[in-house]
């Protein structure tokens, strides 16, 4: 891993993430409900052209969605789960490689875990004992 965030570091960018995030989730919505435009309003009756155009729109927006989850982890965060709303933000603890979390709805980096362990894992941040760097 190249680069790590500190918690301050984290918090800075944070609003930004957060944008970023809640546009994947945004482009996604739009792609399932395409998705289900092209599964259910397709009959009989629906012409070539019409399923034509809403293909090529899903095509569209699921490059878009691509985009959009690639121009989120390029802040150096990592995704972990778009429909739980889980981030990781690398970060180092003494020597150990570990993940800074967050969860959609927080305004802020409150919580680590290690590598190993997911969200269940999560402990609070503590400064005044421990070195998050």
């Amino acid at each position: 891993m190249d680069s790590y965030f500190s918690v301050n570091d984290a918090n800075q960018i944070l609003p930004s993430v957060i944008k970023k995030f809640n546009h994947a989730k945004k482009m996604k919505a739009e792609v399932m409900k395409i998705e289900q435009q092209l599964t259910s309003g397709v009959t009989p009756v629906t012409s070539l052209d019409e399923y034509t155009m809403i293909k090529r729109k899903l095509n569209s927006l699921v490059t878009k969605f691509y985009q959009s989850v690639e121009d989120l982890e390029n802040t150096g965060v990592v995704l972990k789960g778009l429909d739980e709303g889980l981030l990781d933000f690398p970060a180092k603890r003494f020597d150990e490689e570990i993940w800074l979390c967050w969860k959609e709805g927080e305004t802020e980096i409150k919580f680590w875990h290690e590598k190993d362990s997911g969200f269940m894992g999560r402990k609070p941040i503590s400064v005044s004992n421990e070195s998050l760097v």
